[in-house]
């Protein structure tokens, strides 16, 4: 991928999240993505765990990276025992995994435009792939030749690309391909590629400004239809990173639970929750799928990009998450006064009495009861929160920080008992956080 220009530094960045105190159990029962959509993930050889992947987001993983020799033969499979894990657990979830071959490489591609100039470079890297494939029990390859030049690299890719194509689809195996997002050099990759591939995986980030922002990404796609990719082999990249420094979206998460729902901080630009909802949204209908760089770089749990995909590809057939009380201060419970549903419906503190005025549930970053969202009526200190339609919009996304505190997305403040009450009726509003018992709470 091109972000490798940083994977030796990305491979040292702290992955640790706080725990959040609201927890919610998964669903017993998963839905299926859209027949076709593909969500693609990288599992670099060098980061993460893959006991940690959530394989029931996932339908394709690509294990990163085997580097090829001049001649055509392969290097080492970097860290194979990480690589054998990985397939066995894709394998027991439905998940297709293959290699990932190249990547930036320090912008080093000198070995594949000698192997691809032969016909005996050429055979020899597909058999060595074919073997490769065997050996480990994988689904297919990943070319991610970084990049052929126009001319003579690109007929040599077309060529090399075919051949490959030929023995991997004799034998019911996939080729994909990782390609730049737009501009000139992607004219290294011919069309007579697109009927070769089984689809491309389009790298729509470390361009734009700001970083992979919605439109440029958008464009991306576009520029690569326009040259005669069909839609449903058009997979749209999306980055777990920041630019121009090079932060996992994991580590910016860690900094400010807030940033799950920002696109950009302290100068560094990526993709929050909203963003790769509203990208995801438009892939379902313009694209074949989502691919993200990369799965070690993601959090868990309702800021999880990840999650952010499926659950929004899934079109909301996933069974409705489990509905509890939130207890706060004094013990009572987050009520919806009269249990009425009407929007501006105040929400407050009341005897917990299991009701369903006082049963949420938490879909991403939102929490809801009696089929609304919590809402916060405005940004500043005393702003109340209130009953309302959902939007999706940042004053009804909510951040569980691992001291109990719900941080609004839209303000930065905490979701308070004013006045320090624990009185039935007490109104919740929201104010400057502060870790104090008032700003406390607990999913049941």
């Amino acid at each position: 991928m091109r972000s490798l220009r940083s994977r030796l530094g990305a491979a040292g960045l702290a992955l640790a999240a706080a725990a959040a105190t609201i927890t919610v159990m998964a669903p017993a029962a998963q839905a299926a993505y859209p027949a076709g959509f593909k969500s693609v993930g990288y599992m670099p050889s060098w980061s993460g765990n893959v006991s940690s992947i959530q394989y029931t987001k996932l339908t394709h993983i690509n294990y990163s990276f085997v580097l090829p020799n001049s001649n055509g033969t392969l290097q080492g499979v970097p860290d194979p025992g990480k690589l054998q894990q990985l397939v066995s657990l894709g394998h027991q979830n439905g998940v297709k995994v293959s290699i990932a071959v190249g990547g930036w490489n320090d912008g080093n591609d000198d070995n594949f435009e000698i192997l691809a100039a032969s016909s005996s470079g050429r055979t020899t890297f597909v058999n060595a792939l074919v073997n490769l494939v065997n050996q480990y029990n994988l689904d297919g390859v990943d070319i991610d030749w970084e990049y052929p030049d126009p001319g003579a690299e690109g007929d040599n890719y077309t060529l090399l690309m075919r051949q490959l194509g030929e023995q991997l689809h004799s034998r019911g195996k996939l080729l994909t391909a990782a390609v730049v997002s737009e501009g000139g050099i992607a004219n290294g990759v011919q069309p007579a590629v697109f009927g070769v591939v089984d689809w491309l995986n389009i790298m729509a980030y470390d361009g734009g400004s700001p970083h992979a922002n919605y439109d440029w990404s958008v464009n991306a796609v576009n520029f690569w239809k326009n040259r005669g990719l069909p839609a449903s082999k058009a997979v749209l990249g999306v980055p777990f990173y920041s630019r121009p420094a090079y932060i996992s979206y994991r580590d910016l998460v860690a900094q400010d639970p807030a940033n799950a729902n920002r696109d950009c901080y302290n100068g560094n630009c990526y993709n929050g929750l909203p963003t790769i909802r509203r990208k995801t949204q438009w892939a379902l209908s313009n694209a074949g799928g989502i691919m993200n760089w990369e799965l070690s770089q993601d959090t868990t749990g309702s800021t999880s990009l990840l999650n952010a995909i499926w659950e929004t590809a899934s079109g909301g057939t996933t069974p409705p998450p489990p509905a509890g009380s939130i207890t706060g201060f004094g013990g009572k419970c987050v009520d919806v006064a009269a249990a009425s549903s009407a929007n501006g419906t105040a929400v407050q503190l009341y005897t917990c009495n299991g009701t369903n005025a006082q049963k949420w549930s938490r879909t991403g970053n939102t929490l809801r009861a009696l089929g609304k969202c919590l809402d916060a009526s405005g940004t500043g200190n005393g702003a109340v929160t209130q009953l309302w339609d959902c939007t999706g919009a940042a004053n009804q996304q909510w951040t569980a920080e691992s001291n109990g505190q719900l941080r609004n997305a839209a303000s930065g403040r905490c979701l308070d008992a004013t006045g320090n009450s624990s009185a039935d009726g007490t109104r919740l509003q929201l104010w400057d956080c502060a870790g104090t018992a008032n700003q406390r709470w607990t999913f049941a």
